[in-house]
C-alpha cells in the first residue's frame, strides 16, 4: 500500500485561525457580521461564512450600520481605520499580530525618515496594508530581480537610511537572495525578517516531505498567496499538485505514487485537509497495491528484500579476506573457486570516499553475493547493502528511542545535507542541519556530526535526521549550567553571534548575551560593525541578569579605555597639547584633545586679543595649541585656552631677551688681557 505522509504544519495558521474564530463568535452572538474583503483566501470557507449570512464589504460603504464589521488576518491601511472610524462603524480587528507587527516597524521607520523597502506580492492586501502604514517613501520588490532592478533605478537610496522588511509568506530562500542584496547596497539598512516562523517552518516541511515523496499534493485556494508558495517550493523535487478540494485530485497520479506527500495552505480548513485524505485512501483501496506471497498472505520487507535479492540468483551471505585494492573495487577470497569482488559502490554509501581509506589486505569482511557469473568466473559482493539492513535497523531504533545517532555528511544538496550513519544515507533538511537559519551548509561537508531521527519511512528505508535537535539539547544543558554559576561582574569569552542596529549578540557557550551599542565603545557609533563582526571572538562582562525573562546583558568596554581616565593619568591641568578644531559656537570653539572628549576654548582664550566671533580666527580641521585650564570630571566638562599657550610663550620670550646682555658682558670679560 503506498504511504500518505500528511505535514505537521498543514491548515490554519495562528491568524487565519484566530480571524476564523472571531467571526464564528460573533455569529453565535447573533450579530450581523461582514468582512471587509473575504476573511481568508479559501473559497470553500467563504461559502460557508456565507451561508451563515456573512456579507463581504468592499469598504466603509458596504459596511451594515448595525453590524460588526470585521478587518481579516491581512490587515488594512490606517486610512481604511480612519474611515471607519470617522463613518462611525463598529468593526473588530482581526489583523494577525504577526503583521500588526510589520505595521508599526514601517510607521516607526517614516517617523525616523527611513525610506521602507517590502518584499512581497504588491497586489496582496497584506503588503497594501503594509503600504499603507508607511509616512514616508516606500517601494515593493516580489524578488531578488526585481530589488536589483530597484537599487540601480534609485540609486540616491544607498545613501540614505532604509527599513526592509517582508511579507510574512514571502519565500524564504527568495528572502535570502534579496539579503544578499541588501547586504551589499545598503550600509544604513534597519532589515527586520518579518516572514512569519510558521510560514518558514511549513515551507520547509514541504521541501523535505517533497524530496522523500513521488508526488506531492498541496490543499488550499488559488488565490492564496502561502499556498502558491507551497508548491512552488515541492515542484523541483516531484510531480506537485495544487488542489482546491477532494473533486481536484489527480487520481491516475495517485495510482503510480508509491509515496504520496500532503500539504496545506495557511487558510485551509482541517475539514477540506480531512475530506481530500479519506478520498485518496478510497482511490488507493480501489488499487491492488499490495506484494502477495504464493499463500496470499502479505509480504513484508525483509521478505521482499530477500524476494528482490532471488533477481541476482543468491541470497547468501559470505564471509570473506581482501586479497588486493584497486582505485573502483577491491577483490576478496570467499573460498570459492570464483574471484570476488565489491565495486566502490558497493563497498560504501559515501560517494566521496577512497577505497584504499576504507580497507586494507588482510581485513576480513561480511558480504552479501549479489551475482554470479561462472562464464567470467566471478563473483559480485556488497558491503554496503549488508551493512545498511543492519544499520537501517539501528536508525529505526534510534527513531523509537530518540537516542543520537553519529555520521558523516558526505553531500550538500538543494534542501539539506546527506549524511551517512551506520551505511544508511540520512536526508538532514536545511531547517534542521544548523543552529541558526542562514549558517553555510558546505562547513558540514565531511564532517562528523551528531543528529536525532525526527521521521522514518519503513515501505521506501529513507530517515530524516535534525542536527538542530541535539545542539539544542546541549546549547539547554550549557544554558542551565551557566544560570548556575552565572553572576553580575563576571568575565565571559564569546564569539559574536549576529548585530542588529542597537547592539551584539554573544554567544557566550549555550547561552546568548547582548552587548548594547552604547556599551562597545567609549566613543558614539553608528553601527555595532564599527567595532565588532560576526564570528570575532570578544571578552565581555556581566552588566545585568533577568533570570526570569532569560536576558543578559553584557558590559565590553574596559575601564582602563576610557578617555576620562586617559585623561585624568596623562593631561593633568596646565598639560599643553595639539587640538583640532571640531565645532564653532557663538560663545566659543569646541576642540578635540584625545578620541572621546572635547573641550571649550571660550572666545575670550582664543587670543590675546579682543575678537568678534571664533570664526575671525579659527576653522573647523584646523590643530591648535591649547592649555587644559580646568576638568570638571564629574560633569565630563573640559576648559581649553590658546590665549594661556599665546602668553606663556610671550613671557618666555622676553625672559630670554632679558637675559641676552648680562650674557654679552659675560662674554667680554672672559676675553679680556690680564695683567
Amino acid at each position: 500500500m503506498p504511504t500518505i505522509t500528511v505535514a505537521k504544519t498543514a491548515g490554519f495558521c495562528f491568524g487565519v485561525d484566530r480571524a476564523v474564530r472571531l467571526v464564528e463568535e460573533l455569529l453565535d452572538k447573533g450579530e450581523k457580521v461582514s468582512t471587509l474583503g473575504p476573511i481568508i483566501h479559501n473559497p470553500q470557507m467563504v461559502d460557508y461564512l456565507a451561508g451563515r449570512g456573512v456579507r463581504i464589504a468592499h469598504g466603509p460603504q458596504d459596511a451594515a450600520k448595525d453590524g460588526v464589521l470585521v478587518i481579516r488576518s491581512h490587515g488594512v491601511a490606517q486610512e481604511m481605520l480612519d474611515s471607519l472610524t470617522a463613518a462611525g462603524i463598529k468593526y473588530q480587528d482581526a489583523t494577525c499580530p504577526f503583521v500588526a507587527k510589520i505595521h508599526h516597524l514601517v510607521k516607526k521607520a517614516g517617523e525616523e525618515g527611513r525610506c521602507v523597502l517590502i518584499a512581497g506580492n504588491p497586489d496582496h492586501p497584506e503588503v497594501q496594508g503594509i503600504r499603507g502604514h508607511c509616512g514616508g517613501a516606500c517601494y515593493i520588490f516580489s524578488n531578488a530581480e526585481q530589488l536589483e532592478i530597484l537599487t540601480k533605478k534609485h540609486n540616491n537610496l544607498k545613501n540614505m537610511p532604509v527599513c526592509v522588511v517582508a511579507q510574512t509568506t514571502f519565500s524564504v530562500s527568495e528572502w535570502e537572495n534579496c539579503l544578499k542584496i541588501v547586504k551589499r547596497v545598503y550600509t544604513n539598512a534597519a532589515v527586520f525578517d518579518t516572514i512569519c516562523n510558521a510560514t518558514s517552518e511549513r515551507q520547509a516541511e514541504a521541501v523535505g516531505l517533497a524530496q522523500r515523496s513521488d508526488l506531492m499534493i498541496v490543499i488550499g485556494g488559488r488565490q492564496s498567496s502561502n499556498t502558491a508558495k507551497l508548491r512552488d517550493v515541492c515542484l523541483p523535487f516531484c510531480p506537485t499538485y495544487l488542489i482546491e478540494s477532494a473533486s481536484e485530485l489527480p487520481v491516475q497520479a495517485i495510482r503510480r505514487a508509491a509515496n504520496i506527500g500532503v500539504t496545506a495552505g495557511a487558510s485551509t480548513p482541517a475539514s477540506i485537509i480531512k475530506e481530500v485524505l479519506d478520498t485518496m485512501s478510497e482511490i488507493l483501496d480501489n488499487k491492488e497495491t499490495q506484494e502477495i506471497k504464493d499463500d496470499g498472505s502479505e509480504m513484508n520487507f525483509e521478505e521482499m528484500l530477500e524476494e528482490s535479492l532471488k533477481n541476482f540468483n543468491t541470497d547468501e551471505k559470505v564471509h570473506g579476506v581482501v586479497v588486493g585494492v584497486a582505485p573502483n573495487e577491491i577483490y576478496v577470497d570467499v573460498g570459492r573457486k570464483q574471484a570476488g569482488f565489491v565495486p566502490l559502490n558497493e563497498l560504501t554509501a559515501d560517494p566521496t570516499a577512497k577505497a584504499e581509506d576504507l580497507v586494507k589486505v588482510g581485513d576480513e569482511l561480511d558480504l552479501l553475493i549479489m551475482r554470479t557469473n561462472d562464464q567470467e568466473g566471478t563473483i559480485m559482493l556488497s558491503k554496503r547493502r549488508l551493512d545498511a539492513i543492519k544499520g537501517w535497523e539501528q536508525i529505526v531504533e534510534a527513531n523509537e528511542n530518540d537516542t543520537v545517532v553519529t555520521g558523516v555528511v558526505t553531500e550538500v544538496i538543494k534542501g539539506g545535507v546527506i549524511a551517512v550513519a551506520n551505511g544508511v544515507r540520512v536526508f538532514i533538511p536545511a531547517s534542521q542541519a544548523t543552529a541558526s537559519r542562514g549558517e553555510p551548509l558546505e562547513d558540514l561537508l565531511k564532517k562528523e556530526v551528531q543528529f536525532k531521527i525526527i521521521e522514518v519511512n519503513r515501505g521506501r528505508r529513507r530517515a530524516v535526521g535534525s542536527i538542530r535537535a541535539v545542539l539544542r539539547e546541549e546549547r539547554k544543558k550549557l544554558a542551565e549550567k551557566f544560570w548556575e554559576t552565572a553572576e553580575i561582574g563576571k568575565t565571559y569569552t564569546g564569539t559574536v553571534k549576529s548585530l542588529t542596529s542597537y547592539g551584539a549578540f554573544v554567544d557566550l557557550g549555550g547561552i546568548d548575551g547582548m552587548i548594547h551599542i552604547s556599551e562597545l565603545s567609549w566613543s558614539r557609533i553608528k553601527h555595532p560593525s564599527e567595532v565588532v563582526n560576526v564570528g570575532d571572538t570578544v571578552e565581555v562582562y556581566i552588566k545585568d541578569l533577568d533570570p526570569e525573562k532569560g536576558k543578559i546583558s553584557l558590559g565590553y568596554k574596559k575601564t582602563e579605555d576610557n578617555p576620562w581616565e586617559i585623561l585624568k593619568r596623562d593631561y593633568p591641568i596646565g598639560s599643553v597639547v595639539e587640538a583640532q578644531i571640531v565645532g564653532m559656537t557663538t560663545f566659543g570653539a569646541f576642540a578635540r584633545i584625545i578620541p572621546g572628549i572635547d573641550g571649550l576654548i571660550h572666545i575670550s582664550q582664543i587670543a590675546d586679543h579682543r575678537i568678534e566671533k571664533p570664526q575671525d580666527v579659527l576653522s573647523v580641521g584646523q590643530t591648535v595649541k591649547v592649555a587644559i585650564t580646568d576638568v570638571d570630571f564629574e560633569r565630563k566638562r573640559v576648559s581649553l585656552s590658546i590665549r594661556k599657550v599665546l602668553e606663556d610663550e610671550a613671557a618666555q620670550q622676553a625672559e630670554e631677551a632679558s637675559q641676552q646682555p648680562d650674557e654679552v658682558v659675560a662674554t667680554a670679560e672672559a676675553q679680556e688681557p690680564q695683567e
